[in-house]
């Protein structure tokens, strides 16, 4: 196995491993409702690896992470569909932001802090959105029964998840940009 793949594997375990950590440790997230829906720095190992080693290791970075979720027991499943949506797709399609793993780092090899901000800005929204979307769809689908009776059941999943999907959006954005900011190692790959 080559350097560059071992490296791969490594920081993709460790950096996913990291997503789970500061996702089920109390203190480090707000947790917004009992079946689901926190706010937290979770997210933001997945955008490094994304932004790092592109689409192929965002992806698997945030399918692991779903996955894991199953089996700490930190999950909220009624059903194989909704947990295939919710813990297996919406965490996948964080790794979308891996599209943007050229740009990022050809930005913050220039020290152009602006572009840098602008792609990590869109990489992020691009990945939080798509999840943003699975879970809204699920929410539709397998939670209409808790809309009020006067909501529609899409406007109600809609809500509910824009309350702690857009926060952690925007920390994530923050956070990142910052750390990439000060710190362009942690994005700039440096094995060939």
């Amino acid at each position: 196995m080559s350097s560059k793949r071992t490296l791969f594997f490594i920081e993709v375990a460790i950096l996913t491993a990291l997503a789970l950590l500061l996702d089920i440790i109390p203190f480090l997230k707000f947790k917004i409702w009992p079946a689901g829906g926190s706010i937290s720095l979770a997210m933001i190992p997945v955008f490094i690896i994304a932004f790092r080693w592109g689409l192929k290791g965002g992806l698997l970075s945030g399918f692991l992470w779903g996955i894991l979720q199953i089996a700490v027991g930190d999950a909220y499943i009624l059903n194989f569909w909704q947990g295939l949506i919710e813990y297996g797709l919406a965490f996948t399609v964080l790794g979308f932001a891996g599209l943007f793993a050229k740009p990022v780092q050809q930005a913050v090899r220039n020290k152009n802090a602006k572009a840098t901000f602008a792609y990590v800005l869109i990489g992020v929204l691009v990945g939080g959105s798509l999840r943003f979307t699975a879970h809204v769809v699920a929410g539709f689908v397998f939670f209409a029964e808790y809309a009020p009776e006067d909501q529609p059941a899409w406007l109600y999943s809609f809500i509910y998840n824009c309350t702690y999907m857009i926060p952690a959006m925007i920390i994530c954005i923050i956070v990142i940009f910052f750390l990439f900011n000060r710190q362009p190692r942690t994005l700039l790959r440096t094995a060939s």
